[in-house]
């Protein structure tokens, strides 16, 4: 994980209860004497969660709907310090201020981004009760009211326009993209993940994830060309753009679009444990 991320090492349990007593009921001991939760359980996920935003980021209200992305929060932090280093590298003026593209019920990203280094944030989703969660998560943290804003995307083809306003400027864009082209290519992801975890009961398929956060059609790849796309109507009010990149075989295609648009880009590489990813930056403007 990066060197600033608060959460490298093993989490304080008892710390993590103290703050939430729910997570308690969630905690145990394995077999290889190591205090942990079952991270195939939603709500012991969900409970964690609380727990960390509590403790480490001062947010009293945290909740998601049933059935939504319950995300884990070191790397969703891990991006945002990522997002740090890119931006202090180009010594932009302050104050910061970044786009979310499918923020989520859990609308993480903009939390951690105005909690760890104060950036105005703007969240922005298809779906209605993504977009309601959001809001709350917001609204009932008074801190935040004033850091964070939610919009709703009313055209599922426009990625950006509809968004961004016409006197508007970003620092940056992020988005974390669904990657999987289909329902049933997400039932298989799922069912890895839970081999993974040493879980063999193919009933428990329940990571948490509505449709249109976890496939689309195309996949990330024609998801984030699509994005790639529109980006250039905003070149002169996005710095940076990026996103996540979960498939490293769609680098190229992806490398090869921002080419032929001359935008410059890069990519950042992001480790979690055997968990490899990325982040694809692009920009028309350096």
């Amino acid at each position: 994980m990066h060197s600033k991320n608060l959460h490298n090492n093993p989490y304080p349990f008892k710390e993590l209860c103290s703050v939430n007593p729910l997570l308690k009921p969630f905690v145990f001991i394995n077999k290889h004497n190591t205090t942990t939760i079952d991270f195939a359980n939603q709500q012991a996920v969900l409970e964690l969660n609380r727990a960390l935003l509590k403790l480490y980021y001062n947010v009293t209200f945290w909740s998601i709907p049933k059935g939504y992305l319950c995300p884990p929060i070191p790397g969703r932090a891990d991006y945002i310090h990522h997002l740090a280093d890119i931006l202090g590298s180009k010594k932009l003026d302050l104050p910061i201020k970044g786009l979310d593209i499918g923020v989520g019920a859990n609308c993480i990203y903009p939390i951690l981004g105005s909690q760890i280094y104060n950036w105005k944030m703007i969240g922005s989703d298809i779906n209605t009760t993504a977009v309601y969660s959001a809001k709350e998560n917001v609204s009932k943290n008074d801190f935040l009211k004033n850091k964070i804003e939610i919009r709703h995307q009313l055209d599922k083809t426009n990625i950006f326009e509809g968004i961004i306003r016409l006197d508007e400027h970003f620092s940056f864009t992020m988005c974390n993209p669904p990657f999987h082209s289909s329902e049933a290519e997400a039932t298989k992801g799922t069912l890895r993940k839970l081999r993974n975890l040493g879980i063999s009961n193919s009933t428990n398929l329940n990571f948490g994830g509505m449709a249109n956060e976890l496939w689309c059609n195309g996949g990330e790849a024609l998801f984030l060309k699509r994005m790639i796309k529109q980006s250039v109507d905003f070149k002169n009010q996005v710095i940076y753009f990026t996103s996540l990149v979960s498939k490293k075989e769609n680098l190229p295609k992806l490398e090869k679009q921002l080419s032929k648009l001359k935008a410059t880009h890069f990519t950042v590489p992001m480790e979690h444990g055997s968990k490899k990813s990325r982040i694809l930056v692009w920009s028309f403007n350096m």
